[in-house]
């Protein structure tokens, strides 16, 4: 069974262990970090009762960035990422967020056509960004708040 649920600062080893097992963007400081926050939201996408997806968004009025997203690369390329995103997208419909925010490596292509798929249209870029030298691409969606 599919489900997507609120994590909170109990869980930060679940989420730096699937970090560092995927694309070992934060250290367990930083995930600690990130939970203190004010406005941040931390979703996880579970099949039975394993963790297989980390989505953490930035809520301030009426927009949100999405500073993580993630699935296992195991539980990739069948549906639950997208899964994932459609709950994010939701939630923040629900928040009343007007506009959606990411970035990503204009190096990663399949993350980028993932991003596309959900209309997020490219707005900026932000030369060698990266540690590898790549650019940010910075990409927005605009909602529909309900």
């Amino acid at each position: 069974m599919i489900s997507v649920r609120q994590i909170n600062n109990k869980d930060i080893d679940l989420c730096y262990e699937l970090d560092l097992n995927t694309i070992s963007l934060w250290s367990k400081k930083q995930w600690a970090s990130e939970f203190k926050k004010e406005g941040i939201k931390v979703f996880g996408l579970l099949i039975e009762n394993l963790l297989v997806g980390i989505c953490v968004f930035h809520v301030v009025l009426d927009e949100a960035q999405i500073n993580y997203f993630v699935v296992k690369k195991k539980f990739r390329k069948r549906g639950f990422g997208s899964y994932l995103m459609k709950y994010l997208i939701t939630s923040c419909e629900k928040l009343n967020v007007n506009r959606l925010f990411l970035e990503v490596s204009n190096s990663n292509k399949t993350a980028e056509n993932f991003y596309n798929r959900f209309d997020f249209f490219t707005v900026g870029i932000r030369r060698n960004y990266y540690t590898d030298g790549s650019d940010a691409l910075l990409k927005e969606k605009k909602l529909v708040a309900k």
